[in-house]
Order: structure tokens, then C-alpha cells, then sequence
């Protein structure tokens, strides 16, 4: 038999009570003496000081505000002129105000695209998924040189204008689960997606660059001093209507920035085998230009507002071309490592990445602290998760809407659907 564990009743271990003191008392254990322990740190921190010291624990997590520098200039890349004298700056001055903007825009549209892969690898998202990450400094700098009232009109990897222009995370991931809370009710998808002063996401290669044009004739017709932003990538910058487009820009002095956003690869062919010149800021030829770091917000800001006075002061059109990369394939249906390596892939974001680059700036000449970042970071996935859990359960759009939004401001109509004996109405 067995013999049970223990020592002497005095003052040993029994199987009824734990540790017992020589007059039978019951010793603290161990957990027993660290809450004893913080207990008596805790009194020592009451007293006079109790009322500090809440802030002196936030002064150990992050630094004062006040300790902060309030803005800082910074050298940036000179950038490449085509029938310019001159150009954009070399340096930019960044307000600490600016920096946590631009640092928390481009976190959450990071964010929100890697969600978006994660939906579509789980088959809540459907259909063509373009995504955006690597290219953030190009939709947060332009954002923040043009003013709302301007327009802005781009392809189908239009998920961070979008958001720039002003729609909130939920509505772009439910219309991207086409939910009837989406920006475009759930009928647009991915390369449809529209607000005020925001043309799209447009699904046919470079069909929207006439579009931007016509954008910004109307500007110049209604004499309100507003641009249109048009954009392309560069696998649609051989196409000949952006040629014709050019063209009539020119003889019309129109008021618009066409920007080619060259991310290397027109979908699975890089530039070098697919364009005979890969100068895309010259294209334009009797039109200036201006070829710009992409992946260094600063850079584009200062580019875009050079570019959007020169619009504005009547001297016609402007093209330039944004040196950035994505990430992720051309659509979600695309691997991205056929034709470019994951090592091409890895030096890009650990030697360019836009937001780091924004990050370490900020640090280094005191706009902001890590922590603070980090705060940021935490906000930001808090938020990418509350908009994805609406975009899951959401309800989808009824069937009778189906033909709804066709025009505006007009009575409703009867719409055919997939049989002459089916039909909808459709409502403004």
C-alpha cells in the first residue's frame, strides 16, 4: 500500500489544508504572498501622489505632447522634367498633425487590404479583387495636395481612393461582400465603387482616361477652379485612346493631372518587355511632365501640388508618372511570383515601403513616438475587424432592386431581366 504524502501534524503538509505553522495555523501560500505583496506596493503608491499617478504612467508608455516637435523639413528626391524649367522642391515641410494623418490613412488602407485578401481566400468576396498595398503614399499624396471640391476618376485598383475620397472601411468591404450597406449598394464590387467627387474604379483598361478628360472640360466650363486627378497604370498607358485624350487636352488647355501609376508590371508583363519607351512622364510629348517617387509620400504631395497649380493657372494639362509597387498580383487570382521573385518582393518592403519610410521619419525627427505609432496600429486593426464583421453580416441587397440607380432624378421604369417575362422596376 501506498504511503500517503506529508510530514508531522505539528507543522507539515496534510492532505486536508496546506502548510501549517507550529500552532496550527495556516501559512499564506505562494500565490497568497504575491497579492500581499503588490497589495503593500499599491498603499506606497497612495498618498499624495495618488492623483498623478495616472499621468506619470502614461509619461512611461508615451512621451508628452508637448515634448514634440510640432513640424519638421525633410530633404526628398528631386524629380525627373520633361519640358519643364523647373519643378517641385527638394525639401517638404511635414506638420506633426500631417504625419499622424497620413500614418494612420496608410495604415488603414494597408489593413484593410490584407483583410480583403483574407475574405476573398475564404470565398466571401467574390469575383476581380485588385489590391492596392504598396501603393498607399500615391493615394494619400495626392489626397492631400488637391482640395474635395476637386475630381479624381481611376482603373479598377481603386480600393485606397476610395477611401481617401471619403468612404468609410465598412462601406468599402461591404461593397466588396456585396451587402446592401456597401458604397454602391452591393451592386458594384471591387472596380465599381463611387462617391461625391470620385468617378470609379473603372473595369476596362484605360477607358477612363477620356472620362477624366471630359471631367475636367466640364471644369473648365463651369470657371469654378477645379482639377480632375485622371489615373492609369502602365499597362494601359500604350493604349491609343489615352493618346487621343492627350490630344484633345492640349488644344483645349484642359485643366487635368493624368497620372500613370507605374507599378512595374502591366498585370504579368513588366514595363521593360511590354512599352519600347518606358518614360511615361514623356509620353505626353507637347504635354510637361514629371516623373516622381512614389513610394515617399512627400515626394507625391509636393508633385501633385506643383502639378494642380500649374492646372489651375490655365496652362492646360500635365502628366506624371508615380514610381511605385504592389505587393500582391495583379488581381487576387494572380500569385504575383511567375514573373517577379519573392526576394524582388522582400527588398521592396524592407528598403521602400511607403509607410515605413513615413514611420521612421517621424520617429527619428521627434513628430511622433513608437508608441504612439503602435497606438495607432492597434486602432486601426480594431477598426479593420469591427468593418469586416459588419461586411459578413450584413444582408445582401433585395432581388427587387435589382434594377434600381440605372438613371438619375428619373421616374421609375420597368427594367427587362434575364427573360422578356421576367421585369423590375427600377427606381432613381
Amino acid at each position: 500500500m501506498r504511503r500517503a504524502r506529508g510530514r508531522r501534524p505539528g507543522g507539515g503538509r496534510g492532505r486536508g489544508g496546506g502548510r501549517r505553522a507550529a500552532d496550527g495555523a495556516a501559512l499564506p501560500t505562494l500565490p497568497s504572498m504575491r497579492k500581499m505583496l503588490l497589495a503593500a506596493l499599491s498603499r506606497l503608491l497612495q498618498g499624495p501622489a495618488a492623483a498623478g499617478r495616472t499621468a506619470s504612467r502614461v509619461v512611461v508608455a508615451s512621451r508628452n505632447y508637448g515634448d514634440f516637435a510640432s513640424e519638421a523639413t525633410f530633404e526628398i528626391k528631386q524629380c525627373d522634367l520633361h519640358r519643364l524649367e523647373e519643378g517641385p522642391g527638394t525639401t517638404a515641410v511635414m506638420t506633426r498633425e500631417e504625419g499622424l494623418h497620413y500614418y494612420k490613412n496608410m495604415q488603414t488602407i494597408r489593413r484593410m487590404e490584407l483583410k480583403s485578401d483574407q475574405l476573398y481566400k475564404q470565398k466571401i468576396i467574390r469575383g476581380f479583387c485588385h489590391l492596392y498595398d504598396g501603393q498607399e503614399a500615391c493615394c494619400v499624396g495626392i489626397e492631400a495636395a488637391i482640395k474635395p471640391t476637386d475630381h479624381l476618376i481611376t482603373a479598377y485598383r481603386a480600393h485606397g481612393f476610395t477611401f481617401t475620397r471619403g468612404v468609410p472601411v465598412r462601406e468599402i468591404l461591404a461593397e466588396l461582400t456585396g451587402r446592401k450597406g456597401g458604397c454602391a449598394k452591393g451592386k458594384g464590387g471591387s472596380m465599381h465603387m463611387y462617391t461625391k467627387n470620385f468617378y470609379g474604379g473603372n473595369g476596362i483598361v484605360g477607358a477612363q482616361v477620356p472620362l477624366g478628360a471630359g471631367i475636367a472640360l466640364a471644369c473648365k466650363y463651369n470657371d469654378k477652379n477645379e482639377i480632375c486627378v485622371t489615373l492609369y497604370g502602365d499597362g494601359a498607358a500604350n493604349q491609343g485612346q489615352i493618346f487621343e485624350t492627350y490630344n484633345m487636352a492640349a488644344l483645349w488647355k484642359l485643366p487635368c493631372i493624368f497620372i500613370c501609376e507605374n507599378n512595374r508590371y502591366g498585370m504579368g508583363t513588366s514595363v521593360e518587355r511590354a512599352a519600347a519607351s518606358t518614360d511615361y512622364y514623356k509620353r505626353g510629348y507637347f504635354i510637361p511632365g514629371l516623373r516622381v517617387d512614389g513610394m515617399d509620400i512627400l515626394c507625391v504631395r509636393e508633385a501633385v501640388k506643383f502639378a494642380a497649380e500649374y492646372c489651375r493657372s490655365g496652362k492646360g494639362p500635365l502628366v506624371m508618372e508615380l514610381q511605385t509597387y504592389r505587393y500582391h498580383g495583379h488581381s487576387m487570382s494572380d500569385p504575383g511570383i511567375s514573373y517577379r521573385t519573392r526576394e524582388e518582393i522582400q527588398e521592396v518592403r524592407s528598403k521602400s515601403d511607403p509607410i515605413t519610410l513615413l514611420k521612421d521619419r517621424m520617429v527619428n525627427n521627434n513628430l511622433a513616438s513608437v508608441e504612439e505609432l503602435k497606438e495607432i496600429d492597434v486602432a486601426v486593426r480594431k477598426e479593420i475587424e469591427e468593418a469586416a464583421q459588419f461586411a459578413t453580416t450584413d444582408p445582401e441587397p433585395p432581388l427587387e432592386e435589382l434594377g434600381n440607380h440605372i438613371f438619375f432624378n428619373e421616374p421609375p421604369f420597368e427594367v427587362r431581366g434575364p427573360n422578356q417575362w421576367i421585369k423590375y422596376k427600377s427606381v432613381s
